[in-house]
């Protein structure tokens, strides 16, 4: 590649916050509450320090080398965990939270899958680089010498294994490597500069992901696919104002977990949600009601997305 990348191949779009939109799709996701809460205050804390600063202040005067501890991590988080248990999606809207807790505009930058290129010598490498220099770019226009932010941007990288896999991998290209460094490079810029920018790593394969990618990670947090009552707030959320009765919600729960003696995982998230429900619409769509038995029925015999093994694919 002789020409700088255009922003249109280096990021999906951009996102704006704080937003009505990606506030009431965080507001939805449901059973992540713990990693909600973790990962805005995580976030708050590597693109507005000041924020901390104050606290300690009011609470904790003497906290300096405390403080100093905390703020020296690296500006990456990692979201781990099976497919279709909501990473991506709070990925994409926790921005809303944090620019409204540091009271900030924040800008998301979904890096493109086209930054991993199409193979040519050189290509990811200068991909990856030309995002972070943009990044860098846009945050360093945000930040401010009293340490309080005027704003800051999110970095974002779904399917990360796939851009940042281990480079003890037999198998790996050269070309590969290269693209990993350029991106540990890219963080380390953004924590050598103090600015008000922060990654967000997305995989299914924590175990793939390159060991000092790893090392650099300020958090992980991981997901899991949703137990009962999760699967209950979600269902009877959406079906009991429609006349589904408790016992036929209890059903659905049911239908939808592990099965004694069958499969040992239940559904996802996303199966519940683009799966399940709208196949119980289309059902009954466009002539009768929907009915509590036949949607049990339906639930019974949809075959949930099947877990995501963790070092299957390097096997």
């Amino acid at each position: 590649m002789n020409t700088k990348p255009t922003l249109d191949e280096l990021f999906e779009r951009r996102i704006t916050y704080p937003d009505f939109d990606p506030q009431a799709r965080l507001a939805r996701l449901i059973g992540l509450d713990d990693q909600k809460s973790r990962l805005a205050k995580i976030l708050g804390l590597l693109v507005n320090p000041a924020g901390l600063a104050a606290w300690a202040r009011q609470h904790h005067p003497d906290a300096d080398a405390l403080l100093d501890t905390v703020l020296r991590r690296p500006p990456l988080v990692v979201l781990a965990g099976d497919v279709g248990s909501g990473k991506t999606e709070l990925a994409e809207t926790i921005g809303d939270a944090v620019a409204r807790q540091e009271k900030i505009d924040i800008t998301l930058l979904p890096l493109s899958l086209s930054t991993r290129g199409q193979g040519r010598v050189g290509e990811m490498t200068q991909l990856i680089s030309a995002a972070f220099d943009y990044t860098v770019a846009e945050a360093s226009k945000l930040k401010s010498a009293s340490g309080k932010a005027r704003g800051a941007v999110i970095l974002l990288v779904d399917e990360a294994d796939a851009l940042a896999q281990s480079r003890e991998a037999a198998q790996m290209h050269h070309e590969d490597k290269a693209g990993v460094n350029a991106f540990i490079r890219g963080i380390d810029r953004i924590a050598n500069a103090k600015l008000p920018a922060a990654v967000l790593m997305c995989t299914n394969r924590i175990s793939a992901l390159d060991p000092a990618v790893r090392r650099r990670a300020a958090d992980v947090l991981t997901f899991a696919r949703p137990g009962d009552e999760q699967r209950r707030f979600v269902l009877a959320a959406r079906l009991q104002p429609i006349g589904l009765a408790r016992q036929q919600i209890d059903a659905l729960v049911a239908a939808t977990g592990p099965q004694r003696g069958g499969r040992d995982y239940g559904f996802t998230f996303s199966d519940l949600t683009q799966r399940l429900l709208p196949a119980i619409v289309l059902d009954a769509y466009p002539s009768k009601p929907i009915d509590g038995a036949r949607a049990v029925e339906i639930a019974r015999t949809m075959v949930p997305t099947p877990p995501f093994r963790d070092g299957e694919a390097a096997a």
